[in-house]
């Protein structure tokens, strides 16, 4: 018999987004199998998360998701649902607020700025770095910052199951990006805000801070982006210039529903500039990166495969914006 270390990890009831909380449980086990069934409903404080009042604070955590904690031994993250005390979805669960679709995959870019002080790291006390340019994909102390934190956070990644396909220093100095991927909508989600888990914890030990806003500095400065890949099962087999075109035309039908859900002070990022379309715009187009949403090269050569929702900034809730292209995607004629 040993003792298991199981971090239950939920969404609280933040606005406009949710912030990540945690908890160790430990549970006496000869071994765990990876069966979430084995994993109890467990309780917490919901008055301190705004989530409750705290004359009736309970709320209950529910696990959805496992996988493997590398740097605890016998550790193990659990990604929860909140709900009430009667076994009701929680307000604040956007994850039970649709139907999964397994058949829907997402990748998800990913975009954050690590900061000390209220500035990017290698951003001077006063005034600003060079203009942005030598920054993306760079190598070398002048050019880029932070590496030893990220890998460490890619190698963790790896190690709990959570496919990363990639990483790499953005735009602007202080700002890096990793890639996610996984078949079926909530898994997908899950593992974003497992990914994003692990990267705040990494951070803590180095005491930086990881800055999601969308526009973390003004200026001629690219803010930090969501980008959003996914694909349906026709979309990958069967595909179509026509089918394609279809459904970029019912995301623009749709693009304030959109808007609505892809992270608050996304005004800030999507002005027409940096690599962005302007908020009150909806446009698509190949290879570009200027639209709302864009057709890969290598999707439009024989119109299989995926498309990018450029439009989420960084700090939405992956949740609500796989629920929300899932709507989308099942509108298309």
């Amino acid at each position: 018999m040993g003792k298991f270390k199981f971090e239950y990890i939920w969404l609280d009831g933040g606005r406009p987004e949710p912030s990540l909380r945690s908890k160790t449980k430990v549970l006496d086990m000869d071994f765990f199998d990876g069966d979430i069934e084995h994993l109890p409903i467990w309780s917490f404080d919901g008055s301190s998360t705004q989530q409750a009042e705290g004359h009736f604070s309970d709320c209950l955590l529910k696990p959805v998701r496992v996988i493997s904690d590398p740097a605890r031994k016998n550790g193990f993250l659990v990604m929860c649902e909140v709900l009430y005390p009667d076994g009701k979805p929680h307000e604040s669960n956007t994850r039970a607020k649709f139907e999964d679709d397994e058949d829907c995959w997402f990748g998800f870019e990913q975009e954050y700025v690590l900061t000390r002080d209220g500035l990017p790291l290698g951003f001077p006390k006063q005034g600003y770095p060079r203009p942005q340019g030598p920054y993306y994909c760079s190598v070398g102390y002048e050019n880029c910052v932070g590496r030893n934190i990220v890998e460490e956070h890619f190698d963790l990644c790896l190690d709990a199951g959570i496919q990363l396909t990639g990483i790499n220093a953005e735009v602007m100095l202080g700002q890096w990006e990793f890639q996610c991927f996984a078949k079926g909508a909530k898994r997908a989600a899950d593992d974003l805000w497992l990914a994003r888990y692990l990267l705040h914890r990494s951070t803590e030990k180095h005491g930086v801070v990881v800055e999601f806003h969308p526009k973390p500095v003004q200026g001629d400065w690219n803010g930090s982006g969501l980008h959003t890949n996914f694909s349906n099962k026709r979309m990958r087999e069967e595909g179509g210039e026509e089918y394609f075109k279809a459904i970029c035309e019912t995301f623009g039908k749709h693009h304030n529903e959109h808007i609505a859900v892809y992270g608050s002070g996304n005004e800030m990022r999507l002005t027409g500039l940096h690599e962005t379309q302007a908020i009150d715009k909806f446009s698509y187009g190949v290879s570009d990166r200027g639209a709302s949403i864009r057709i890969p090269v290598g999707t439009s050569e024989n119109w299989k495969g995926y498309l990018e929702d450029r439009r989420p900034a960084s700090n939405a809730d992956p949740y609500r914006i796989v629920a929300r292209i899932l709507e989308t995607l099942r509108a298309v004629k």
